[in-house]
This record gives structure tokens, sequence and C-alpha cells, in this order.
């Protein structure tokens, strides 16, 4: 029977694996401390990041002013176009179809400047011109439109700020760029902005717009916007695609 001698662990052997166990404990240490800065420095750099998309502080007053894209779509003709009209003959009352409507939907241009306050206030005018379908009874029928706005911004210290606009003008109607009527106009709508630029930014608009026009009778002989007291009403839907600059104005 033969018998194995087991040799104790030479001691030497146990103090050289020691050395090596304490130099897997730094490398791992020294990862989770690589990957502890790694994910440190992502977190700050995405912070950064979104910094960096916010615009600004508005801490100036600007003059705004810039240009549009308009499109004018009619909701409703009301009076200024009639379905219907009558007409007194030898006493006698004869209801006949109305002639087209003089009033379509149309686009243009629309011309805007104001003051931008620090605080979430636009105050300022605009002027916009859009070619209307005039059903073939005017060469060329151009809405004008000279209105004073006020926009309110919900600023949340992010590039795209939506807003509300309330507007107040005089509207004018006729073929190319005479007036064959006019009257008073209100406005009321929502837009968002989006800023490019320290000076520069684009935007949507869509608005309602309320037209007062005052009776005329067109070249057919049909009278229009006679409903209430030599006055009709009209009623559109703009539609503006905005591009506007901004210029820092001098404290006081």
């Amino acid at each position: 029977m033969t018998t194995t001698k087991v040799e104790p662990a030479c001691p030497a052997k146990a103090r050289a694996r020691l050395p090596k166990r304490a130099r897997r404990r730094k490398a791992a240490s020294f990862a989770l401390g690589a990957l502890l800065v790694l994910f440190l420095f992502a977190r700050t750099n995405r912070a950064s990041a979104q910094q960096s998309q916010r615009p600004p502080p508005n801490n100036v007053e600007y003059f705004q002013y810039g240009v549009a894209v308009a499109f004018e779509k009619v909701v409703s003709g009301g009076d200024v176009c009639p379905s219907t009209t009558t007409s007194t003959t030898n006493g006698t009352e004869v209801t006949k179809k109305a002639t087209p409507c003089i009033l379509g939907s149309g686009g243009g241009l629309a011309l805007r400047f104001g003051y931008r306050s620090r605080g979430p206030w636009f105050l300022g005018g605009a002027y916009e011109f859009t070619r209307m379908d005039s059903g073939n009874l005017l060469r060329l029928g151009i809405l004008q439109q000279l209105r004073g706005e006020a926009r309110y911004y919900l600023d949340r210290g992010n590039r795209l700020t939506p807003y509300g606009t309330l507007g107040l003008g005089a509207v004018f109607y006729g073929n190319e760029w005479k007036v064959s009527s006019g009257g008073p106009m209100l406005s009321a709508g929502m837009g968002l902005e989006f800023q490019i630029t320290q000076s520069t930014v684009i935007g949507l608009g869509l608005g309602y717009r309320g037209l007062l026009f005052h009776h005329w009778t067109d070249s057919t002989g049909q009278v229009r916007a006679d409903e209430y007291l030599g006055f009709g009403f009209a009623h559109t839907v703009g539609l503006e695609f905005i591009l506007e600059l901004r210029s820092p104005l001098a404290r006081w």
C-alpha cells in the first residue's frame, strides 16, 4: 500500500497570492470609480446640453418686426354674400338667386412691427393684404387689414413659446387697390414662437377675424352688407407663417 505524502502549503506561495488579490481589488475599485466618473460626466454634459437649448434670459427690450405668409379662409360671408335677393317690381316683391359670393378665401402677406417688453407682452401693429376669390366679379379682389395687436407670451424659459393674441382695427375690400367697402374688425387667436437666435424668431399663428363691412352695390347691381343698419358681417379664419427679427432698444 502506497501512501501519498501531502505537503503543507508553502508560506511563500500564500504570500504571493495576497498581492494578486490586492491588485484585483484595486483594479475593481478603479473600474467602479471610472464608471462613476463617466456617469457623473454624462449627467453634467446632458444638463449642459439642455441648458444650451434654452434661450438667453429676456432682460432687454426689443423692437420686433417681420413678415408673414397669410391665408384667409372665409367661414361665413354673411350678408356680404347673400344667398337670395329681393327686388320690387310694380309693387310686387320678386325673390331670386343672388349673384356669386364676392368674398371668398385667399392668401397674401402680412407686415408686422412692435415693442417686445422684458415681460410677457408684445404691443404693435400689422398690415395685411390678401388676394381673395371674388367669384369673377372683380378683376383682382384685395382684402386689406390694418390692425393694432397685443400678444401675451406664456414664457417658461424655452425656445418654443406659446402666446395668445388680440387685435382691433379696420378692414377694406375692393377691386385691385380700390376700396369699395370697409369697416371695423376684431381678431383673436393663438400662436407658437420658436427662437432660432437671440435676434431671429419664426412662428405659426391661427386666429379668428370678425369683419364688419359698410353696405355697397357691386358691378352687377347686387346690394351687399345691408343687414344691420347698413352694415354686414363676414367671418374668416387666418393662418400665418411668421418670420420676425428683434433689435435691442437702448435703455433710458
